[in-house]
Parts: C-alpha cells; structure tokens; sequence
C-alpha cells in the first residue's frame, strides 16, 4: 500500500496500442510530461511515410498534393524562425498536429538521414499516369521540353535530375514504371523538394509513348555516352554534341539507366543521340558521367536556347571587384 500510495499509474492510448507509464506523487499527466509520453511510440503509421528535411515538407505542405498526418519539429531550438516558423503556422491553419520529439528520436525515426529538425508523416506521392497529361500536340509553342527517364534506379540521381529539371524550365517528366526508383522521401531531400511541385508522369511502354508522341510532332532525343569511333559507325541514329543541337521544335530528352543506358527499344523510337563530348583523352570506364550531372549539362544546353533565358543576365551590372578601391572624384 506504501508503494502504491506514493506512485500513479497512467493509461494512454498512443499509435494503436495502450502505453502504461508511472508519475510520481505530485507530478499530473499533462504538459510536458504528456508530451514525451506522447513520443515514447512515434513510429510511421502504416500506409503512410516519413518526409524529412525544411524544403520538402515546407513544399509538401504548400503543394497540398499530399494528407499530413503530423508534423515533427526538433525540441530544444530557441525560438522557430524564418521558414521553420513558416511551416509551424502552416500546420497549425490546418489543424495539423504537431510534436517536438528530441533530435534522437527524430534521428532513428529518419534512420539518420540529414533531417534538419523537420519531419512529417504523409501519404505516399505517386507519379501521374500519362493519360493525364493535358497536352495532346505541341501546338503552336515550338520551345516545349519534356524530361524522359528510363530505369533509373538511384533516389539521390532522381531526386538530383527533378531538381534540375525544375530549375531550368522543364515542362514535364515522364518515368517508366519498370525498374525505376519509386518517389520517395529520400527522392524528394535530395530534390531539395522539388518533386513535391514538379509533374511527373509514369508509363508502362515507353517506347509505345514515344513513338507516340513523334507521330504528334515531338522530336524523340535520346543521349549516349561519349562514343569510340566503333559506336559511332555501328549507330544506325545520328549521334551530335549537345552543343551543337538546334532547338526548334518540341522535344523529348530520354536518358537512361545508370549502368545500361537506353534500352535498344527505346533508342530505336529516338530520332537522334545527344552526347556530351570531354575536354581530355578518357581512360576506359570514365567514358561518361554520372546521370544527374549530365542531365544538368543536357538541359542548360537546350534551355539556354529559349528566348529570354538570357535576359536577368544581360540587365544585370557586372559586380565589383570587392578588391578594387573605391573610385576617387576629380577633385581629390
């Protein structure tokens, strides 16, 4: 009876399950207390996933493409400011709940992965079938890019290329649904949150979607790596420098999987290949570069050609040097 007099047991329903925990005499289950009780079970509720890092659930929350079961901010930081504040107020006009787990909890919940003290449980984003796409023809716009990406496997090259995509004007990307990496949470970090806003499309027979679109007037560009002198001659498609391609009609740019490449199916629905050439004699297995980093040399390539592109650049005035001293008048 002595024990029992002066310990308190409390019940709580927490994630499906009862968690019983103890308070001593004097201490009520509620405040802080019932906080860290409510954390002792944070793991993702079936069905749903957990999207880490500022931008992505910051663009998550904006896009609303997605049902936000809860927001996690890290506990301890003084005072939330500038977009952290941003997204507390975003939760809190939509009734969104919000937990302040320690850093701990959220480093085993996003298995280590760089968080930065903001975390959500959301539903799943998945890419839109291509039926979906509005466009049918180019029309009368004759600078339409679309990204085409067959196979790729690796989150981090994803979520890169999305970024890319995004920042320099691509109008859609369209994945394959075989042997390609699903939009996940890690996609969407390494997008810097871009996936969270950019359309993306999946089909289920690419090469049956490109020929598709050529009969509709899009010009089907694939890209290979930099070609021996045997490629080249065994190629029945053009293969050209990037620079040297003249954007003047609706296009799509395929790349393919890391390893592979294109398939030979879908380089056969190309019209011509795109490659980037080196600066220096390559030893062999160093013949082309990594996927995301040659998507974005592809695409500055042709979205350098779109009028106006150049336009911020050309009103802008040049820096100074923060060396050069200040210009002294001639009176002095």
């Amino acid at each position: 009876m002595g024990l029992l007099s002066t310990l308190t047991v409390a019940t709580c329903y927490c994630s499906g399950r009862l968690v019983a925990r103890h308070f001593s005499r004097g201490v009520r289950p509620g405040g802080e207390e019932l906080s860290r009780l409510r954390l002792d079970d944070l793991a993702p509720t079936p069905r749903l996933e957990l999207l880490f890092g500022l931008s992505p659930c910051l663009l998550a929350l904006r896009a609303a493409r997605r049902r936000v079961a809860r927001l996690l901010l890290q506990a301890g930081r003084a005072g939330l400011q500038g977009e952290r504040a941003e997204l507390l107020r975003e939760a809190e006009a939509r009734d969104i709940p919000v937990l302040r787990p320690r850093r701990q909890k959220l480093d085993a919940l996003c298995r280590h992965h760089v968080h930065q003290g903001v975390c959500m449980e959301v539903s799943p984003l998945r890419p839109r079938p291509c039926r979906e796409a509005e466009e049918v023809s180019p029309g009368d716009n004759h600078q339409r890019l679309c990204l085409v990406l067959e196979g790729l496997q690796d989150p981090r090259n994803l979520g890169a290329v999305l970024r890319s995509a995004h920042f320099l004007g691509v109008d859609k990307v369209i994945i394959s649904q075989r042997n390609s990496c699903p939009l996940t949470p890690v996609v969407s970090k390494a997008s810097a949150g871009a996936m969270e806003v950019m359309d993306v499309f999946s089909t289920d027979d690419l090469a049956g979607f490109l020929q598709a679109k050529a009969q509709q007037g899009w010009l089907v560009a694939g890209t290979v790596g930099c070609p021996g002198p045997e490629v080249s001659q065994s190629s029945q498609t053009p293969i050209m420098s990037c620079l040297e391609f003249l954007w003047d009609q609706p296009t799509l740019l395929v790349l393919g999987n890391e390893g592979s490449g294109l398939s030979q199916e879908v380089q056969a629905s190309c019209r011509l290949l795109l490659t980037i050439l080196p600066g220096r004699q390559l030893p062999p297995g160093l013949e082309s570069l990594n996927v995301s980093v040659a998507a974005g040399i592809l695409l500055h390539s042709i979205c350098s050609q779109r009028k106006g592109f150049h336009a911020v650049e050309k009103t802008e005035k040049p820096l100074k040097d923060p060396q050069e001293p200040p210009a002294m008048s001639k009176g002095l």
